[in-house]
């Protein structure tokens, strides 16, 4: 006997925080060509990183809301969840984006490093300036939905890593602007570079754990299995599989062995209502699953999980 308690999957939690998604996209592009103007005018490398690190933000942020508006789209008989893993996928491509970028800039300012170029400090300033007065705006914004979404929590931390880019080139204008010495332009985008790779691993870390369906964070299996173990008239649980769809989408299955005398209609009913209260207050999901077996048939079944 199996039950899922809800079989709606509703909204994702990208998609409730789409209007971020789009302000935050809006002021990263009108930065970005500011900063590509302002790098050419200038000749600073680090002012163009930063400039080709939030162009990797906005491209990130389109591919987010392009998937949660896939992740929307109905479930078939071909696709029981639905385009919800697209969200997910989004998320990978902006980890490998990230990684991409950060490559590139290190590669071209050790290259740079034997004879850097003169900086325009000026141009480079105003333009670093600007870019960090916006990233604060977009922090702001995606500050609220950075905790229910892989791809909201992307995009939070590539416009955090933004903002201290930004602070880098400033510090080096000023540097550069004080002592002349131009090889601080080189150095703030080897930091720059540094700087993203650590966000794009524990972003592409997380994307991992969801495709291979590992726990949410958080989650105690084992505590869960004895608050079942604890719902009168269950007396073992198995096959106990614990995954997320997409951010804010956990889901449950177990296989709950009860006494005989329990599975009447109504004896059915009444325990699957105690093990969904129980689930619900320790693990929130409104997708779980349980099939009921009586005792006299567990000898039957192969378990094929703890």
């Amino acid at each position: 006997m199996g039950h899922d308690h809800n079989h709606g999957h509703g909204i994702t939690a990208t998609g409730r925080n789409r209007k971020r998604l789009v302000a935050v996209l809006g002021i990263t592009l009108g930065v970005v060509v500011i900063q590509i103007v302002g790098a050419a005018l200038s000749g600073s490398l680090s002012l163009l990183a930063d400039a080709g690190h939030m162009l990797s933000d906005a491209a990130g942020v389109t591919i987010a809301l392009l998937a949660a508006w896939i992740a929307g789209r109905p479930a078939s008989d071909q696709r029981t969840y639905g385009y919800q893993r697209a969200e997910v996928l989004a998320a990978l491509a902006n980890a490998l984006i990230l990684i991409v970028i950060s490559v590139v800039i290190f590669t071209e300012a050790i290259r740079r490093f034997g004879a850097p170029p003169e900086v325009q400090t000026d141009i480079m300033l105003f333009a670093a300036i600007l870019g960090a007065v916006a990233n604060l705006v977009s922090l702001l914004v995606l500050r609220g939905g950075q905790e229910e979404s892989l791809n909201i929590r992307g995009a939070y931390l590539e416009v955090l890593g933004d903002l201290l880019g930004s602070v880098a080139v400033i510090i080096a204008a000023i540097v550069i602007l004080a002592t002349g010495f131009q090889a601080a332009d080189t150095i703030a985008s080897v930091l720059i570079a540094l700087m993203i790779l650590p966000r794009a691993w524990s972003l592409l870390r997380d994307v991992v754990d969801v495709l291979l369906e590992a726990s949410p964070k958080g989650v105690e299996v084992q505590m869960i299995r004895e608050h079942i173990l604890s719902v009168a008239g269950v007396t073992d649980v198995h096959d106990i599989h614990i995954w997320t769809i997409t951010s804010g989408v956990p889901v449950f299955s177990a296989h709950v062995v009860v006494e005989d005398g329990v599975l009447n209609a109504r004896g059915a009913d009444q325990l699957l209502d105690k093990l969904i209260t129980c689930l619900g207050s320790h693990f929130d999901t409104d997708h779980c699953t349980f099939q009921l077996e009586p005792a006299s048939h567990s000898e039957h079944e192969e378990h094929q999980h703890a």
